[in-house]
């Protein structure tokens, strides 16, 4: 057995505090007495469902990291990891199996302890409720509980990423006996029988450092201390998560008192910020602003043939880009896989060619060009403004041939129909819920069951499936060291080639708050975590 943790990716995320405040790598700040304060932070939030097992979007990951806890965390560097609800864990020489040793001290909100069987509910449950995050339980063949705190991870095949997975906002552990008297089952049919979501609206299960006060859709979510918390309490005696549509609303917020922390402002915004009484933090993030082009989607007049689609990537000016749905913060991105999961080899930089993107078309058979249609969330995500990223592609298309019709949406209609019929052209963002390249390699390239092979909807056009991403992945999951860098490299090269996600903007971290509030850092795991927050 091999009790030393995988060697992660050694140079991301690294503090780059442009303005007043010291950004990522700011430790647990609740060293002082809990307050009877209520923290308030403004965002424009995409939530899907309060069940872990369901929710699948940013701000998810906030509250699921808030009211929740997983069996392994991520330490404040955002690339090593720590002990959480499991206080130790070992694994086998071939990564097929792994063990976890819970803490005996760890208890939900109710009181009852944290035991073995509620790891392997939880984890089953989700597997089984098969939504987006069910595909962190890919290849588990068996969750074994010889007692009450041991919990053993059988594998079909080896993956050096479950400790990383372990480390995800949604494979947190549920208060299994509450949720089965609320309707809740880890039963092969849970898709369909589970019933505890309507539940979970209203109450939440967890472990973590907040329970759910109350959750106003479209309005608010209310979380309050849990005074059964087995950790340092946290600082806040509550914490509200208020609806605030954009950059401008954002910030009227703070400037009048009525929100602590917004985390979906724009450097254009921060620009005009004239204010001693609010801070900026600014650092890199594995985020990704990024075009994606459907095949599959039904009513495309012209196919997205393999040149056609590079010629959609060739007429993009992503430095521009940056600058203008950017506002300069934010770097280029080669991949779909961020570099920082195969140790920042290098990739070539994207660049704009438009007399190749032309010549391409021209190839293709449409040297007059074409119409499509791009439907995009109209929101901003990460400080970009995806209606301003959107409105530059149209621009550039229009100079080979591409006439784009613009559909601003809102994110559930987005969602709605990106899994129906498919849109054809569009803009969204991604963040990883966990530092392993597993996550995204799962969400962006192109094989089998992705997310992505999904939303581009390869049933309907098989020929974007690159087969060999899944015989790399394969490779990579069971390598370590260089090997598995240079594995997951290859990986990237692949799936840029697809061009079916094209990378737009690494875009910065940008939390904009008011003077005085300590704890404030991004996580890869949980977006923010609150419970480190004081003042």
């Amino acid at each position: 057995m091999v009790s030393a943790p995988f060697r992660a990716a050694r140079s991301f995320l690294v503090a780059a505090a442009l303005f007043a405040m010291p950004a990522w790598g700011v430790g647990p700040a609740a060293a002082q007495s809990p307050s009877d304060k209520t923290l308030v932070i403004a965002r424009d939030m995409d939530l899907n469902s309060l069940d872990p097992g369901r929710a699948f979007c940013d701000t998810c990951q906030l509250y699921i990291g808030a009211t929740y806890q997983r069996l392994v965390n991520l330490s404040p560097d955002n690339k090593s990891f720590i002990p959480e609800l499991a206080k130790s864990w070992e694994f086998n020489d071939t990564l097929t199996e792994y063990t976890f040793h819970l803490d005996p001290n760890a208890k939900f909100s109710d009181g009852s302890p944290v035991e073995a069987k509620d790891v392997k509910w939880s984890w089953e449950r989700l597997k089984n409720l098969k939504g987006s995050a069910a595909l962190r339980m890919t290849g588990v063949t068996a969750i074994e509980t010889p007692d009450t705190h041991t919990v053993v991870v059988k594998l079909a095949a080896p993956d050096s990423d479950i400790l990383a997975k372990a480390a995800d906002a949604y494979t947190v552990i549920l208060n299994s006996d509450v949720v089965k008297e609320h309707g809740g089952t880890d039963a092969a049919d849970a898709n369909t029988a589970d019933q505890a979501e309507k539940w979970l609206l209203t109450q939440s299960a967890g472990s973590g450092p907040y329970v759910l006060e109350s959750y106003k859709p479209n309005s608010e979510v209310r979380l309050k201390r849990n005074e059964n918390f087995w950790g340092k309490q946290p600082f806040y005696a509550g914490l509200v998560l208020k609806q605030s549509k954009d950059a401008v609303s954002q910030m009227q917020m703070l400037q009048n008192g009525d929100a602590d922390l917004a985390m979906q402002i724009d450097m254009q915004t921060v620009k005009t910020i004239d204010d001693p009484k609010i801070t900026v933090t600014q650092a890199p993030s594995l985020a990704t602003i990024y075009l994606a082009l459907s095949p599959g989607a039904k009513g495309l007049a012209t196919p997205l043939a393999p040149k056609v689609r590079e010629a959609i990537a060739l007429a993009i000016d992503y430095e521009k880009m940056i600058e203008f749905a950017g506002n300069g913060a934010g770097k280029l991105q080669p991949s779909p896989l961020h570099s920082a999961f195969f140790n920042d080899l290098p990739l070539p930089e994207p660049k704009r060619d438009v007399e190749k993107a032309k010549a391409l078309l021209a190839e293709a058979g449409v040297p007059d060009g074409f119409k499509i249609v791009a439907a995009f969330p109209a929101m901003n995500a990460y400080g970009v403004d995806l209606t301003l990223a959107m409105q530059l592609i149209q621009q550039n298309l229009a100079d080979i041939g591409v006439e784009v019709e613009l559909q601003p949406v809102t994110f559930p209609v987005f969602r709605e129909r990106i899994t129906g019929d498919g849109i054809p052209m569009t803009v969204s963002y991604a963040i990883p819920g966990f530092f392993g390249p597993s996550n995204m390699v799962n969400f962006f390239a192109m094989m089998p069951d992705t997310v992505w092979a999904k939303r581009a909807h390869a049933e309907r056009d098989p020929s974007i499936i690159n087969p060999k991403e899944a015989e790399i992945y394969k490779q990579a999951l069971a390598a370590t060291g260089e090997k598995r860098d240079e594995l997951y490299h290859q990986l990237a090269g692949e799936m840029t080639k697809d061009r079916i996600i094209i990378p737009l903007i690494n875009p910065d971290n940008l939390l904009v708050h008011r003077a005085g509030l300590k704890g404030v850092r991004g996580s890869v795991c949980c977006l923010l975590p609150v419970g480190e927050l004081s003042e």
